[in-house]
């Protein structure tokens, strides 16, 4: 063999080349910044969002938990203690939460367990201005704390969010059957109602000034839960919630085998009322929550101090008992017992709202 001349080589079958990595970090779902915090896909951060400082200088925040799905998905929200004194929906939070993996979550979760910071702090269902934060949305950046608070909320989270769940209890000694109230008219906002699982789903008219009118305007699909009372656990309350969030959130796709459907459909109400005292003094209910009563039934007798009984209470329409008062010292004219007249299926679905607080 010459020196001109070279050896012949078999030919060697080529690998294929291998995806840069950098390409592979590009394909990634974008981290999701909020508040202090930057959330990368597939990850959990715990941050804060300022809203003031106190009279003694220090920084008040709300609390976030955002929980920042591997795949593409919804954006949710989750909210709870808009009212201080409403403290069920911070441990139905925490619950709903403890069993998310953002590895295998398609969307976001954004929780805030407390949105009224300062009513929390102090033990008190409004802001130190009196206000109502509920009754304060869509808010002002300049306007009363409430209005900041509530402009600083929807800012930051309800116009980043697609769906938002908003958790209340019942106010002023009163409690309240775990239900949900929402725009069953709209379609995608019943299609969640039926699918959150609550034992009754009631049609409520929006309310100015409410959270759910102000992110309804936006284009969000809000659903609000009530359930038990201020200042208490109610374990039957929060098991209804966070079977029902695991619920939204599967049918939204968002996590695999979401809780099962209930073991009994939600029925559904279009109007109801509270039954108030014709007298003074000592009530005792004869009712509980989610008893079905029948116009003219005995509710509730009232005594004086010494047991002679005074008046006897009778239900004003038929129904579902859905709240009641856990005061015993009653007045004449206070509101004792929250009926909701239900849907037959052949009714008419014209909407008459209902009547939320007494």
């Amino acid at each position: 063999m010459s020196q001109a001349e070279s050896p012949i080589t078999p030919d060697l079958p080529l690998s294929e080349p291998a995806e840069p990595q950098r390409r592979r970090r590009l394909l990634r779902r974008p981290s999701f910044s909020i508040g202090n915090i930057d959330v990368g896909a597939g990850r959990s951060a715990i941050g804060e969002i300022p809203i003031s400082r106190l009279v003694t200088g220090n920084q008040i925040s709300i609390p976030i938990n955002v929980f920042h799905g591997r795949n593409e998905g919804p954006v949710i929200w989750l909210s709870a203690a808009v009212h201080g004194d409403e403290i069920g929906g911070v441990e139905i939070i925490r619950r709903s939460l403890s069993s998310i993996d953002p590895k295998t979550l398609a969307g976001t979760i954004v929780a805030v367990p407390i949105v009224n910071v300062h009513g929390f702090l102090n033990g008190d269902r409004y802001l130190p201005d009196r206000r109502d934060l509920n009754r304060s949305f869509p808010g002002s950046p300049n306007g009363s704390l409430a209005a900041r608070v509530a402009n600083l909320f929807m800012t930051e989270i309800v116009q980043r969010c697609d769906v938002g769940i908003d958790l209340h209890t019942g106010s002023d000694h009163r409690t309240n059957l775990a239900q949900i109230r929402a725009d069953l008219d709209d379609p995608q906002t019943r299609d969640l109602a039926i699918a959150f699982g609550a034992p009754l789903m009631m049609h409520a008219k929006l309310r100015d000034g409410s959270m759910r009118a102000a992110a309804t305007a936006t284009g969000s699909t809000v659903l609000l839960f009530e359930g038990g009372e201020a200042w208490r656990f109610d374990r039957a309350a929060i098991d209804v919630a966070v079977a029902g969030i695991g619920r939204v959130l599967g049918r939204l796709g968002m996590i695999e085998n979401g809780d099962s459907a209930p073991d009994v459909a939600p029925v559904e109400s279009r109007s109801s009322g509270w039954v108030r005292v014709r007298r003074s003094g000592i009530a005792l209910l004869d009712v509980e929550l989610g008893q079905i009563v029948e116009r003219g039934q005995v509710i509730a007798t009232v005594r004086d101090s010494v047991g002679r009984q005074l008046s006897r209470t009778r239900a004003n329409r038929s129904g579902m008992v859905i709240g009641q008062t856990q005061q015993p010292l009653v007045n004449q004219g206070d509101a004792i017992i929250h009926i909701a007249e239900l849907l037959d299926v052949d009714q008419s679905s014209r909407s008459t709202g209902s009547e939320e607080s007494p």
